[in-house]
C-alpha cells in the first residue's frame, strides 16, 4: 500500500486496551445489598466445584461493570517518522480514583483529536471495552465523549473498530483471544508479562500498578500490529513503538 494511502487509513485510529479489578477487594467488604445482587449473579455463572461468592468475586468481578471499575487505560496512535516509517506512539493512563482516570482519558480524547474523525479499535472491544468505558463513565457522572455517545446511531455511523470482529468475517460462533491471533500472525505476544485473569491478583495482592500499566500498554502495541497484519501491512519495528510516560 502506497504511503499516502496509509496515512489516510491510520491518521484518525486510536488503539485502546483497558484493565479492570473488582470494585472492591474481596465480597466481604461489599455492603449487604451488593452483596445479595452478587449472590444472584454467581448463579448464573459457571463455576468449579466447591467455589463461595468470595473466591468467585475476586475471580470474576473485574469482568462485570456493575461490580468492576477501569484501573488502567493504554491508548496508542500510529504515525510516520522523518523516513515515512510507521512508528507507533503509546500511552499508560492509570490510577486508584476511577472517576480522575476516565476523566483523564475523555480530556485527551477532546482535546487531542478531531471529534468527528476519531476512531476507536480494540480487541473484542464492542464487547467489552467500549461498552465498560460507557457504563463507568455514567456510573460516575461524566457526559460521554462524542466517539463514545452512540445512542440513536446507525451501526455505519458509530466509529469503533474491533480486530476481533475483523477477524470473524461475519462468523459469530466464537471469541479469538488477542493472544491466540498474536501466536497465529507472528507477533510478539503481551502475556509473558501476565495473563488477563491475573489482574486483580496484581492489583490487590502484588500491589503492583505499574505492571499492570505495562501489560496493558503492551496490548495495545498488539492489537495496532494485528490491525496492520489483517490490513496486509508491514509490522512496526521495536525501535519504532515509542512508550510514553
Amino acid at each position: 500500500m502506497e504511503v499516502a494511502k496509509q496515512k489516510q487509513l491510520l491518521k484518525n485510529i486510536l488503539f485502546l486496551d483497558i484493565e479492570t479489578a473488582s470494585c472492591v477487594k474481596n465480597y466481604q467488604e461489599l455492603d449487604e445489598k451488593r452483596k445479595l445482587l452478587w449472590r444472584k449473579k454467581a448463579t448464573t455463572l459457571l463455576t468449579e466445584d466447591g467455589e463461595d461468592e468470595d473466591t468467585l468475586f475476586f475471580k470474576k468481578a473485574a469482568i462485570y461493570a456493575e461490580f468492576g471499575k477501569i484501573i488502567t487505560i493504554g491508548v496508542g496512535i500510529v504515525t510516520f517518522n522523518e523516513k515515512d516509517e510507521l512508528t507507533l506512539r503509546v500511552k499508560g493512563l492509570s490510577g486508584h480514583d476511577e472517576k480522575s482516570l476516565l476523566q483523564e482519558f475523555k480530556t485527551l480524547l477532546e482535546t487531542r483529536f478531531s471529534q468527528d474523525k476519531l476512531q476507536l479499535c480494540a480487541h473484542n472491544g464492542k464487547e467489552f471495552d467500549f461498552p465498560y468505558l460507557c457504563r463507568r463513565m455514567v456510573v460516575h457522572e461524566i457526559p460521554l465523549p462524542h466517539t463514545l455517545d452512540i445512542a440513536g446511531k446507525k451501526p455505519w455511523e458509530v466509529a469503533h473498530l474491533d480486530t476481533m470482529e475483523m477477524w470473524k468475517f461475519g462468523d459469530r460462533k466464537s471469541f479469538t483471544s488477542l493472544d491466540l491471533l498474536a501466536t497465529l500472525f507472528g507477533i510478539e505476544s503481551s502475556k509473558e508479562l501476565m495473563e488477563g485473569s491475573e489482574v486483580n491478583y496484581y492489583y490487590y495482592v502484588k500491589n503492583d500498578l505499574d505492571k499492570i500499566t505495562a501489560y496493558c500498554m503492551k496490548d495495545v502495541i498488539v492489537t495496532a500490529q494485528l490491525f496492520l497484519k489483517m490490513h496486509f501491512l508491514a509490522p512496526i519495528r521495536k525501535e519504532n513503538v515509542i512508550l510514553i510516560a
